[in-house]
């Protein structure tokens, strides 16, 4: 299982140091949580903290963006860097526009619901999306309790990619650690979320490596 860890539970006083202790631990992405008080009740950064990375290391940049009206903001976050932007299914009055919109600036898409949301929602996107990402809790603030029912829906996208061949990739995000991660990893997730897990441990490195062993 590959892990994504959240800068939203980092050092910003440090944050480039944070970014390479995790960079040292193997981490495969960083993911990028952006809120904008609207969509999630909390406020987080903008493009210009990504940016500020940029330079300082090489791991690419995994976009979660929790905002309304994504398509205004999708441009600012598009780097050399930038591996996937991930849009909120509740959040896009037009979302197979808006993941055309990511795709034509050269980087994969990705959709995410939140925890009262159906995987049902996503029926008529699978086949567009390069991601699908279960919040496994409700978005907004880190170090939230993972809600269990997350679990049946990766279950449910691994079992409809399989029987339809699909090749979308399986985020979560919320609650990961090291007491959950196996069966994270067991029920089909392709790649782990985890902020405080990571970045409030002893040993920053050792954690990511310890989370990235999990099968």
């Amino acid at each position: 299982m590959k892990l994504a860890p959240s800068i939203l539970s980092a050092d910003f006083s440090a944050l480039a140091d944070d970014v390479k202790k995790i960079e040292r631990g193997g981490a495969d992405y960083i993911h990028v949580d952006v809120m904008d008080g609207h969509f999630v009740p909390n406020i987080s950064f903008g493009a210009a903290v990504m940016k500020s990375l940029l330079g300082h290391t090489e791991i690419p940049f995994d976009v979660h963006l929790m905002i309304e009206n994504p398509d205004q903001y999708i441009d600012d976050f598009v780097t050399e860097q930038t591996a996937f932007i991930t849009v909120h299914q509740e959040a896009c009055r037009h979302l197979h526009r808006t993941l055309q919109h990511i795709r034509t600036k050269g980087v994969k898409t990705g959709v995410s619901i939140n925890p009262a949301t159906p995987v049902s929602a996503l029926s008529c996107i699978l086949e567009e999306t390069d991601m699908v990402l279960i919040m496994s809790v409700n978005p907004g603030f880190g170090g939230q309790k993972f809600i269990p029912s997350a679990l049946k829906k990766v279950r449910e996208l691994d079992q409809i990619r399989r029987e339809q061949n699909l090749h979308f990739l399986i985020e979560i995000d919320g609650g990961v650690n090291l007491e959950n991660a196996e069966e994270i990893a067991r029920a089909g997730t392709d790649i782990a979320v985890a902020g405080s897990a990571v970045f409030h441990a002893e040993n920053v490195e050792e954690r990511v490596w310890a989370l990235k062993a999990v099968k």
